[in-house]
């Protein structure tokens, strides 16, 4: 039982998890973003839990390894960062961070786009390029909805 548990919860079978189970949300953003399923799902605190949870799990089993800050040389320039990305697990909890951000950022694309009244033919694009850009995708939307609020602003 415990071996089936550990080869279940392996840092390859948890990267398959969310790297996979993030899709269907990404489609629910673009294809049926007003959908009260979509918003449970994916405007809610269920898929960020979740990724969460891994993340915890990971950051757990690095504190088991005693590891928890051995390699975590995040801000000691790029080499020290290559150097923290060769640790599975660290890249893996550095890759859940992106998935459970840039997610956020596609869903408050979405429930800003309709405060605005921007066509989703506008915000299609934009959410594409968040799910694989992160920071671009929120930019183009960004630029889209200055034209569509009619405002320039920075901070809502």
């Amino acid at each position: 039982m415990i071996d089936n548990l550990q080869t279940l919860l392996s840092s390859e079978n948890i990267y398959l998890f969310a790297n996979w189970g993030v899709i269907p949300f990404w489609l629910m953003l673009i294809f049926i973003p007003y959908h009260s399923f979509t918003s449970f799902f994916v405007q809610s605190i269920i898929i960020p839990l979740l990724l969460a949870t891994a993340y915890l799990f990971l950051g757990y089993n690095l504190y088991l390894e005693n590891n928890i800050f051995g390699g975590f040389e995040l801000y000691s320039g790029l080499d020290g960062l290559y150097s923290m990305f060769s640790d599975e697990t660290l890249l893996l909890i550095f890759w859940l961070h992106f998935l459970a951000i840039s997610l956020f950022v596609g869903s408050w694309i979405v429930r800003d786009s309709r405060k605005y009244f921007i066509p989703r033919i506008f915000t299609i694009p934009a959410i594409i390029l968040t799910y694989f850009t992160g920071p671009i995708g929120l930019v183009i939307y960004w630029f889209i909805r200055i034209f569509f609020a009619k405002k320039i602003s920075f901070n809502d």
